[in-house]
């Protein structure tokens, strides 16, 4: 419902919204980006390239872990790759868990309760 209130300095227009659907409803209307899938609980040693670009696995759905294979553009929309840069060439660890708080490298999240209790996620053959 629009609605125009009078100012000292003139007129202003807001709009009136119902408050947030019940919890029972507001799973489906929800807009906020799905959680990533698990599926290694255990950090990749990779070889970077200076200079080259990569494109980090978010959502954990690619097959080509750590890296995205664009599985998330079917099975977690809403998450994109992380695409980074690396400045020189360099040996390091990339988070298998994908919940790091440094991405795309491993702080060592994987070893918390909630991810060594967490299922690992198996692909589907598809």
């Amino acid at each position: 419902m629009n609605t125009l209130v009078k100012l000292d300095h003139g007129w202003i227009s807001f709009t009136l919204r119902q408050p947030w659907a019940p919890a029972t409803t507001a799973s489906k209307l929800s807009t906020l980006p799905p959680e990533p899938v698990i599926p290694s609980k255990k950090p990749f040693k990779v070889e970077l390239v200076g200079g080259k670009c990569y494109s980090w696995c978010t959502c954990g759905h690619s097959r080509k872990q750590p890296f995205c294979d664009g599985a998330h553009k079917f099975k977690a929309q809403g998450l994109s790759p992380l695409r980074f840069v690396p400045e020189k060439d360099a040996t390091v660890w990339l988070c298998g868990c994908k919940h790091t708080n440094n991405p795309p490298y491993c702080d060592g999240t994987h070893k918390q309760d909630f991810i060594t209790s967490a299922p690992l996620h198996e692909p589907a053959d598809s």
